[in-house]
């Protein structure tokens, strides 16, 4: 937690530990993180020159004065230095190096965006070989800020579906709109409709076509890779990266295209699924229990208003989270939304 305001793993063992117990020794620190005790003097003596820890004075900690420094320093008692104090300034630094790495990133893609424009080469981008191809799809993915648009057809090549998945994931915990068409074949493993279903389940939208014309993913409508039909370098994967064109925004066109016609699909317990038959929809019952809960009502609450029990109330409840494939309230909440039941 701490490593990102530029901790080490043992820096932040020991100091965590002192939140516990903010004056103490360094013997009782080692004792506590499994260090030894030599090293936890050095890290705590690290962490007082930066001013999240001091020293205890002699007449604070009792301590006799000693000629040998070293021994004092682990008979010695370290104070914590309160976080929001302590941690304060390197929250500062933090946020300034990230000022600046913003703004450095801006200037390099200004640059390469100005210099592009006035090379041919700067619209489409070639790239060949199993790691550069997995490479720029990964760079695409966790770089989107706001929308990430994809086709999915057949099997994966590039880029294993567990690679993916990590991208999917940072994506979607950071708020990214993140839609998907697939092709009837790209379902048709049981670990990939796992796989989809943990992720729609996540937030991503899913649609469902009998066929597509090319994989695709479009990252902030700013960037799009599309492999290569072609096997050049003895058959390697290839692909190309379309840049700011004319061409991107046709490829942006062919994606809303197909997710106006493609079919809604909906999470099971077990996968997932085309939109609901009218059997499998909730009831009008079904859904005033849920809209009551929705708006934070406990369960015996809502029992009460509509005159039921609460065993109707749980029974109905978990009935809708079978319908949804949801394994948590939260979860059948952001269902019901995207599915249209309040």
């Amino acid at each position: 937690m701490l490593q990102a305001l530029g901790l080490g793993p043992d820096e932040e063992a020991i100091y965590t530990a002192m939140l516990a117990r903010p004056t103490t020794s360094a013997q009782d620190l080692a004792r506590q993180t499994g260090l030894e005790k030599a090293e936890s003097v050095r890290i705590l003596l690290d962490l007082a020159a930066r001013g999240l820890v001091a020293v205890a004075t002699e007449a604070e900690s009792g301590a006799p004065d000693s000629a040998d420094r070293e021994a004092g320093l682990q008979s010695a008692r370290y104070r914590l230095t309160p976080p929001s104090v302590a941690l304060a300034p390197l929250l500062v630094e933090q946020r300034n190096a990230l000022h600046q790495a913003e703004t450095a990133f801006s200037m390099l893609t200004e640059q390469y965006r100005t210099t592009a424009a006035h090379t041919a080469g700067g619209v489409v981008e070639v790239v060949v070989g199993v790691e550069q191809v997995a490479r720029r799809f990964h760079q695409l993915q966790r770089g989107a800020q706001r929308e990430l648009l994809v086709f999915l057809v057949g099997e994966n090549i590039a880029v294993p579906r567990e690679d993916a998945e990590t991208s999917e994931s940072s994506a979607l915990d950071r708020g990214v709109d993140f839609r998907v068409v697939a092709a009837k074949d790209y379902l048709d493993g049981h670990d990939v409709v796992r796989d989809v279903r943990a992720a729609v389940t996540a937030g991503l939208e899913l649609r469902l076509v009998d066929s597509l014309p090319l994989k695709m993913v479009v990252s902030d409508r700013e960037r799009a890779m599309v492999p290569l039909d072609m096997a050049d370098s003895g058959g390697e994967p290839s692909a190309i990266v379309v840049h700011r064109s004319g061409l991107l925004t046709a490829l942006v066109h062919l994606f809303e295209k197909e997710w106006a016609q493609a079919r809604p699909m909906y999470t099971t317990p077990t996968g997932v699924r085309e939109e609901p038959a009218a059997d499998q929809q909730p009831t009008e019952e079904e859904l005033d229990v849920l809209a009551l809960l929705l708006a934070g009502i406990s369960d015996r609450r809502a029992a009460s208003q509509l005159g039921l029990s609460i065993r109707t109330v749980e029974r109905r409840m978990r009935r809708l989270m079978d319908l949804a494939g949801a394994e948590s309230r939260l979860q059948l909440g952001w269902h019901a939304a995207h599915a249209g039941w309040l």
